[in-house]
């Protein structure tokens, strides 16, 4: 795996952690301060991410 492959492949395994984790503690009520739209924006980015990986590869 070349040097591009693994840095978008750590960006996009961050990008899911922060969005689970974002997710489970806002559920639990810890982040409960934190704005709805700042979990969608995760959660949109993860799709975004997704999506262009996968156009990537089947290049």
């Amino acid at each position: 795996m070349n040097q591009p492959n693994n840095s978008r492949a750590v960006v996009y395994v961050v990008v899911l952690a922060l969005t689970a984790i974002v997710w489970i503690l806002r559920g639990l009520g810890l982040f409960a301060f934190l704005p709805g739209f700042v979990l969608w924006i995760l959660i949109g980015l993860s799709i975004v991410l997704t999506i262009v990986n996968g156009l990537i590869e089947v290049r």
